[in-house]
């Protein structure tokens, strides 16, 4: 029987983590494949506080370290479902169950991708998908966006300000985002979009990217020369194993606030899988603080008044 069971080993969990185990709790972490999330594919992370430049896989490792050496508890395994019993949830998982007075979901949301060949191995090396961590990388070179939606628009808008040129490569006739971004965009000179055009080949040099073969929806083919490639194609959050219990907005997301509560009380969600508008490693981890204190509060108040009344 633990305190706390943490679902997910990125820094949303760590954080979490941590601050449950300095609330003398018993915790368990249970993360399906590698330790640090999303962040591990940035391979420098340079808006961390406290670091100037640091991987993100060093970042990840450290976190894995520092929560180890406090005395958590781990398990590789893949969630499928949580049981609510009231006094206490069940964290079922392919590899069996385990029991808790509050769990904490903190499984992220992975980017899409284009599913091109050579794509995995280029991330990191000239694409990315976060140009507030990677944009300042490719300062006077020429960089491309794809999508045509909020994300995408704010990503060209912010690499306009030390990029040569940006192009958004946009599949559809128009632009999908608010019209007051693409107002913005027209107003800058070194942003372009071309219009119903899919990336369909990566190009690479020395390990990385160095172009891209667009096709448009006429059938011709040709090749952008750039430096890196932001996708901003959108999200997937990873919650479908929560969705007979936790409520979920349209887009998958755990319905939750700045206070990381969800509708069941003493099932807590924090970082990129919940209902937020900024989703960078700090707020992550400000995400697993915020979760695990509200977990130890409600084991406190809650499961202590359960224990006295039976």
């Amino acid at each position: 029987m633990y305190d706390i069971i943490i679902i997910g080993g990125g820094p949303a969990g760590l954080t979490a983590a941590l601050y449950a185990l300095r609330a003398s709790k018993k915790v368990l972490i249970i993360e399906k494949g590698g330790f640090g999330g999303q962040i591990t594919f940035s391979p420098k992370v340079e808006n961390f506080p406290g670091d100037i430049s640091v991987s993100g896989s060093e970042l990840a490792d450290r976190l894995v370290e520092q929560v180890l050496s406090q005395g958590a508890e781990v398990e590789l395994a893949n969630v499928t479902g949580i049981t609510d019993n009231t006094t206490y949830k069940t964290v079922k998982t392919e590899n069996g169950s385990f029991e808790c007075s509050a769990v904490i979901i903190a499984t992220g949301a992975k980017h899409r991708m284009l599913g091109l060949p050579g794509e995995n191995k280029l991330v990191g090396e000239g694409i990315s998908f976060c140009a507030v961590c990677d944009g300042a990388f490719y300062r006077d070179k020429d960089v491309a966006v794809v999508g045509g939606g909020n994300t995408a628009l704010q990503d060209a808008l912010l690499l306009s300000e030390g990029c040569s040129s940006v192009t958004m490569i946009q599949n559809l006739p128009f632009l999908t985002g608010e019209k007051k971004l693409i107002e913005q965009l027209e107003r800058h000179s070194n942003i372009s979009v071309l219009y119903e055009a899919a990336v369909i080949g990566l190009e690479e040099k020395d390990g990385s990217l160095s172009g891209i073969r667009l096709r448009s929806t006429s059938g011709k083919e040709s090749i952008l020369h750039v430096n890196a490639m932001f996708v901003a194609i959108g999200l997937i959050p990873a919650n479908e194993a929560f969705s007979d219990l936790i409520n979920l907005n349209e887009n998958g997301y755990i319905i939750s606030g700045e206070d990381t509560l969800s509708n069941v009380p003493g099932i807590f969600a924090a970082g990129d899988c919940r209902t937020k508008s900024v989703r960078q490693v700090t707020t992550a981890c400000a995400d697993g603080a915020v979760a695990a204190l509200s977990a130890v509060n409600y084991i406190d108040q809650n499961i202590s008044k359960i224990r006295r009344v039976s």
